[in-house]
Parts: structure tokens; C-alpha cells; sequence
């Protein structure tokens, strides 16, 4: 009876990690309209094109990537699949994991002043940095995946680009809460998500790797996302291990990172 009962809590915390914030993106759309709005005006104010550079940005980013890596270092892959392929499709996905990921680690700090002032639904800014970069990478790496393998490409990175932002939910939460109480995670956090950069299979295929690091491969959920990617995108090889790693570790962010989220609320004004 008690194991039946604890099932029942995790199951109820499990459904409220997952409920709750989309529950949160329907009731409160039109503030997370106006955030959004805001957040581009604030970007693109006193730029020429505007709301254009929201697109340019990450196209300018991978571009001079792959200069450095097709031009100048003559990256070469054996196989059927191009060098430049592989890339677009892997690292379009990963600057826009970086970049919600650092930006939830400073969220709530950036909006301080707003919530401090005012009665503010504070849940839903780890939202934010989702929606926001979401928008920006989904439609870029939509159209890229349509120009490089045609109009199923276009529907499936469109479809990977929903699961992963499902995905990086939890993620976004538990960022949001240690980059407040643990400000050293921000120092950290461009060190860390370069190295998970360098150890992650964008720039290379996996069998490109040392022998002796490939294991850890299995310890990078990130890893597991590009292989699913390319598996989807250019009908690579993957695991089953490439699909449950990554829900598990989902499983148990979502529970934890929303229950952490809703103790820490009552003191994140205090904090700030």
C-alpha cells in the first residue's frame, strides 16, 4: 500500500511538471505575447532591419562556422552524407539549446524590477527564453532542413524542434532557480556549453571520436539528440538507447525541476 501510494505521488508530481507549464502558455499567452514583443524591440532597437536580424543572427553564427570548418580546415566526412549537411542540421539545433539555456539561468534576474514592483506570474518567465528562441532557431532550421531534404525534412525538423523545446522545459526551470541562488553557474555556464559543444557529435560523427571517449557518449543527452536528429533528418543510424536516456532524464527533471521551482518562489523577490 505505501509503494501504491508513493507511485501515486510521483505519478501526480510527474503530471503537474508537465501540465502546469502548458497550462501556464495558454492562460497567460498574452503576457508571454507582449515579453516576446519586448524582448525583439529591446534586441533590434536602432538596427536598420529590425526584426530581420532575429533570423540573420543564428545564420550569420553557423555560416562562419562553416567557413572555418569547410574552407579553412577541410572537414571531410567518408559516406554518402556531406560534411555541410551534417553540420547545418546539428548545430542549428544546438545553438538554440545553448541559448536557452543561458538565458534561463538569468531570466529571472533580467525581469527583477518587473516582479518586484507589481503582482506578476513569475512562472512563467523560465517560459520565455523557450518560446523566444524557439521562434527565432525553429523557423531558420525548418527552412534549412526543407532546402537541404525536401518537404518531409521541413515537417520532421519541425516536429524535432516542438520535442525538443518539450524536452528542454524541466531544463529551463531548474536553470532559471540555480542561476539565481547560484550565480557562479552563469560564469560557468559558457565554459560548460562549449566543452558539451566539443564532446557532442555536431562538428564530427561519432566514430570520429577516440575510442576512448566514445563511452561517454552514452553520459551526453545531447549526443543522443543528434542522433536522433540525423536519424530523422538523413536516415542515419541510432539506438533505442538514443531515444530512452533522453526521456529518462526528462522523467526526472520533470517532477523535481517544477516542485524546486514552486519552493523557491516565495523567495525569489527576496533574493533579488
Amino acid at each position: 500500500m505505501l509503494g501504491q501510494n508513493r507511485l501515486q505521488r510521483i505519478a501526480c508530481h510527474l503530471w503537474a511538471g508537465f501540465k502546469e507549464p502548458l497550462r501556464l502558455l495558454v492562460t497567460q499567452r498574452s503576457l508571454l505575447a507582449v515579453l516576446i514583443r519586448r524582448d525583439m524591440q529591446v534586441r533590434t532597437s536602432g538596427t536598420v532591419l529590425g526584426g530581420i536580424w532575429m533570423l540573420a543572427q543564428p545564420a550569420l553564427q553557423v555560416l562562419a562556422l562553416w567557413f572555418l570548418l569547410d574552407f579553412v580546415l577541410r572537414v571531410r566526412f567518408p559516406g554518402q552524407v556531406a560534411f555541410v549537411d551534417y553540420f547545418l542540421l546539428g548545430m542549428l539545433p544546438w545553438l538554440m539549446v545553448s541559448e536557452i539555456i543561458s538565458r534561463s539561468l538569468s531570466v529571472l534576474s533580467e525581469f527583477g524590477e518587473l516582479y518586484q514592483r507589481s503582482v506578476f506570474p513569475v512562472r512563467v518567465l523560465p517560459l520565455l527564453p523557450i518560446l523566444f528562441s524557439g521562434l527565432v532557431y525553429g523557423v531558420v532550421y525548418t527552412l534549412i532542413a526543407g532546402l537541404l531534404t525536401g518537404p518531409a525534412g521541413a515537417l520532421g525538423a519541425a516536429l524535432l524542434v516542438l520535442a525538443l523545446l518539450l524536452w528542454l522545459m524541466p531544463l529551463a526551470y531548474l536553470m532559471a532557480v540555480l542561476g539565481l541562488f547560484v550565480r557562479d553557474l552563469r560564469q560557468i555556464a559558457p565554459f560548460a556549453l562549449t566543452m558539451i559543444l566539443y564532446l557532442t557529435p555536431i562538428m564530427y560523427m561519432p566514430d570520429m571520436l577516440p575510442e576512448g571517449l566514445r563511452a561517454f557518449l552514452v553520459l551526453n543527452p545531447f549526443a543522443d539528440w543528434m542522433a536522433l536528429i540525423h536519424a530523422v533528418l538523413q536516415d542515419m543510424a541510432w539506438s533505442s538507447g538514443n531515444l530512452w536516456r533522453p526521456l529518462l532524464l526528462w522523467l526526472l527533471l520533470l517532477a523535481s525541476a517544477w516542485k524546486l521551482f514552486l519552493r523557491s518562489e516565495p523567495h525569489i523577490r527576496e533574493e533579488l
